[in-house]
């Protein structure tokens, strides 16, 4: 009797974990991506973590100004690498091998152009 039991609860057990229901959803779904910016100042680091909250599926963002690398941790199920890089240049800055996108990047502050002398 014992054994049946067991039985019957490790098959339970099998079939949540496989359903979902013992794993964390939230961890389970999500990424995270690094991309190198074209990003040169404070006020770029503020535009670009802002604008990039919004995105749909972002959950968290940080561009580390020294190394010009963007972190984003994404929801894998609302987004994909491309798409974040792709909104990265709609706000006007290179993001890895995609060019800024050149309306965008005109409206930037002079301080945020590639070409801006040091700060």
């Amino acid at each position: 009797m014992k054994s049946k039991i067991l039985v019957v609860v490790l098959v339970l057990l099998h079939a949540a974990s496989h359903a979902g229901i013992l794993t964390d959803e939230k961890t389970a779904k999500t990424a995270k991506i690094t991309i190198k910016t074209s990003a040169v100042c404070q006020q770029c680091k503020d535009r670009i973590e802002k604008n990039m909250a919004f995105e749909k599926g972002v959950r968290s963002v940080v561009l580390d100004l020294k190394t010009k690398e963007l972190t984003v941790e994404y929801r894998t199920a609302k987004t994909n690498p491309e798409k974040l890089k792709t909104a990265v240049t709609k706000i006007g800055y290179d993001a890895d091998e995609m060019e800024a996108d050149p309306k965008a990047y005109e409206k930037l502050p002079t301080c945020c152009k590639k070409d801006a002398p040091p700060h």
